[in-house]
């Protein structure tokens, strides 16, 4: 999601929740913006809750059963929720500056989830770059618009990104959503500009929580979509690692992540969106990206 939309639905919905304050309760000015700020961080709470809840019920085996494990797991995922969209893509600029495409080393192309946006690599970016690769990334805009729709975006992307390192092939990371374009933009235009996909909790046979979501793109991830059905025989043509995350609140059962034909790993349990600024992860996405492999 672009920035910009971000910050005018976030001011948008503080001034409904501040207007709301005053008139319902005759709240002083000063009481009813923090008021409005309350009913803002208990509203994500609970939209984060409801995945959790949701993840529970539909959980693969492996899924963390330990309650007071489970708490922390989400307590960090809220904290990335909140992080994210709150901080990260509406002040995108401020964390992730224009990418640096003439640094040499392994290129990786990071192509961003579902209603998020390239400002969400922030972290893994420095990470990336500081292992020696040239990192690029892509926001893929509108927000909810058909996963095919997007490819031209991604296609785009890919030949600009060659051109302006020198690279003759790339390595794809998708998170969640993300992978599914890269692997229809590898069914469309084949590997010539990609030597590798790597897809971090991916809903590869789809997701639960998508029944919920808005837009066509949620309808394609939801399980056996006729979208997905028409994307289950195609092959990659490149060296593939699903990364699959055991305790993914987003992406359920969680045992969809799984691709067949690739190499599948797990990765460290932790939340769908905590796992874009969690160490273990960070390092198994550097390995997987500088070495060709990953921790299983």
């Amino acid at each position: 999601m672009q920035p910009i939309s971000v910050l005018l639905w976030l001011g948008a919905e503080l001034a409904t929740y501040h207007f709301l304050a005053g008139a319902l309760f005759d709240l002083p000015a000063r009481h009813a913006l923090l008021a409005a700020f309350a009913v803002l961080l208990v509203s994500r709470a609970l939209l984060n809750l409801g995945t959790w809840r949701l993840a529970a019920r539909h959980a693969s085996p492996g899924y963390p059963r330990n309650v007071g494990r489970r708490l922390w797991l989400m307590l960090q995922d809220y904290a990335a929720y909140l992080f994210t969209f709150l901080l990260v893509i509406p002040l995108e600029a401020l964390w992730m500056p224009a990418d640096r495409l003439d640094r040499g080393g392994r290129v990786v192309l990071l192509v961003h989830g579902y209603g998020c946006s390239r400002g969400v690599f922030w972290l893994l970016r420095r990470r990336l770059e500081a292992a020696g690769c040239t990192v690029a990334s892509v926001s893929l805009f509108p927000p909810f618009i058909s996963l095919g729709r997007m490819v031209p975006q991604l296609g785009e992307r890919i030949e600009a990104v060659c051109r302006e390192s020198g690279a003759r092939r790339l390595t794809l990371v998708g998170h969640s959503m993300g992978g599914l374009v890269c692997r229809s933009y590898l069914a469309r235009h084949g590997n010539d500009k990609v030597q590798a996909l790597i897809t971090l909790a991916t809903p590869n046979a789809g997701s639960e929580l998508a029944r919920y979501g808005i837009g066509q793109n949620a309808r394609e991830m939801c399980p056996d979509s006729l979208w997905l059905r028409d994307m289950q025989g195609e092959k990659t043509g490149v060296p593939t690692i699903a990364l699959c995350n055991p305790a993914d609140n987003y992406v359920m059962p969680q045992a969809n992540q799984r691709l067949p034909g690739a190499h599948n790993a797990d990765l460290p349990p932790v939340g769908h969106l905590a796992m874009l600024y969690h160490p273990a992860v960070g390092d198994v996405i550097v390995d997987a990206c500088t070495q060709g492999r990953s921790h299983s």
